[in-house]
């Protein structure tokens, strides 16, 4: 026999902030009887039942395509439903997620003015999934007992976390609700407990506005403005966080320039190589930031570039097949007009160059990314002829992996690299040239990033999120 909380029944609201406070109340009975169940367990108690909770969740349906949006809501490409039917998703951790809930509740009854039904659901909450960030609970149970939670608890379930939706490829079983949103409960779970591990950072600390780098530089150079902002009176940040373990830094560490509104910029360090990439826009995905840019440095490919140029990719190969089965190669990642604009801008404003002399430093073009850190020395010049029918002026290992999760995930996206070497033309990197280099450029490339991003959130967002990012038949929420 199951051992479960109270049972909270269905209700349907007009207000998103009734819906949203349902949500919580669901969320947060779910999440105490897991608790109080585990702290029984490990103290030796027999329970009286497979211990469980389940998510909250939130559905929409309507019988008609006609929307009823707004003229504000109705510029966005987000906050409706793709065609008649039962919509829905579950939900986790409402507070984190409370801005972003309420705005995806306020735009479903704007645009289709049908009530929101809100409930708990049939999906589990996996145990693991209900410590507070501060519990450690499992390493006081002996082996045995540790091994019978799965008996007595209900654990993570990979196949309640994929990515069918997100991918395009999730087809909904007969009677089954479409689904609301890209991320079930457990896969936003999943990705906020990785998070942690890997930045060392908890996820209530990342903004809005990403930026990913492949160099310790850059991230040098983000703590010293971090700092700065935090010694000026007049910054609009309120607080500079660092990974919270200062003796070994994890693998890909995150800093955060927060803002009141979450709409700050936060910075990782993502290391060398695709793998890497795909793995952290895998979990960053699921807290829907608004925009993400690679900034980083680049193999130069044509004779006329020189060292310290900025590389703006209008378009990308992609050689570094981490994402080959999720989106083919046949899917093109198309430049996105609003972080194309807002880069170049921010190179304009922060380098004070401008029509040919900004030619000169700046070149649009495609940048090709691999997987193959030595590609040059490949003896039948393979990559270098598919490079060069591709047009691309620049190769790095990492870009070409975060555009296409960003075209994946629907997050706006966009690269400016650096170039640091031209492996084509005899220019290698040479230790005292590359820390010369490094030095120099890296405060004006991060600067320039940091412009464009505030020039993005200027804009507003309702201009930012992209059609070209939205399929036929597309989830609701942003």
């Amino acid at each position: 026999m199951p051992y479960l909380p109270a049972f909270i029944a269905p209700m349907r609201f007009n207000d998103p902030a009734a819906a949203l406070a349902q949500a919580r109340l669901i969320y947060d009975n779910s999440i105490g009887h897991l608790r109080q169940a585990m702290q029984r367990y490990v103290a030796g108690e027999d329970l009286p039942g497979h211990a469980r909770a389940c998510y909250p969740f939130v559905r929409v349906q309507t019988d008609t395509v006609r929307r009823q949006a707004s003229r504000e809501s109705a510029r966005l490409s987000y906050g409706f439903v793709a065609g008649t039917g039962r919509f829905e998703t579950t939900l986790t951790r409402p507070d984190l997620f409370a801005r972003y809930y309420l705005e995806q509740f306020t735009l479903l009854l704007d645009n289709h003015g049908v009530a929101l039904e809100v409930g708990t659901s049939n999906q589990p909450i996996p145990v693991h999934f209900s410590f507070a960030e501060s519990d450690h609970v499992e390493g006081s149970l002996s082996p045995q007992r540790r091994q019978l939670m799965r008996d007595v608890f209900d654990l993570p379930d990979l196949a309640a976390m994929d990515d069918g939706i997100a991918n395009g490829t999730h087809e909904p079983r007969p009677g089954e609700a479409q689904p609301l949103s890209l991320f079930t409960a457990p896969r936003v779970d999943y990705s906020l407990q990785r998070l942690r591990h890997y930045t060392g950072t908890a996820p209530e600390h990342f903004q809005n506005f990403v930026l990913f780098t492949n160099y310790q530089f850059y991230i040098d150079e983000f703590i010293a403005l971090g700092h700065a902002a935090m010694q000026d009176a007049a910054s609009e940040y309120i607080a500079f966080v660092e990974p919270d373990n200062a003796v070994r830094l994890p693998q890909m560490p995150a800093y955060h320039l927060v803002r009141p509104d979450g709409s700050g910029i936060s910075m990782v360090n993502i290391g060398v190589g695709p793998a890497n990439a795909k793995t952290i826009t895998d979990h960053i995905a699921v807290l829907r930031p608004h925009a993400w840019i690679m900034l980083g440095h680049c193999a130069g490919l044509r004779s006329s570039q020189q060292l310290g140029d900025y590389v703006l990719a209008h378009g990308y190969v992609r050689e570094d097949h981490v994402l080959d089965e999720e989106l083919p190669l046949w899917v093109p990642i198309p430049a996105l007009a609003e972080i194309q604009v807002a880069l170049a801008s921010a190179v304009t404003e922060v380098t004070q160059l401008k029509g040919p002399e900004l030619k000169r430093i700046m070149r649009t073009g495609t940048v090709a990314s691999t997987d193959n850190r030595n590609w040059e020395l490949l003896p039948d010049n393979g990559p270098q002829r598919r490079f060069s029918q591709s047009r691309a002026v620049a190769l790095d290992m990492e870009s070409a992996t975060i555009a296409a999760n960003g075209f994946r995930f629907r997050v706006p996206y966009g690269t400016l690299l650096c170039v640091s070497d031209k492996p084509l033309h005899g220019e290698i990197k040479l230790p005292g040239m590359a820390n010369h280099f490094y030095r120099e450029r890296v405060d004006q490339h991060l600067r320039i990033g940091i412009r464009a991003l505030e020039l993005l959130r200027e804009q507003g967002i309702d201009q930012l999120h992209s059609r070209k990012l939205r399929s036929f038949a597309e989830v609701a929420f942003q």
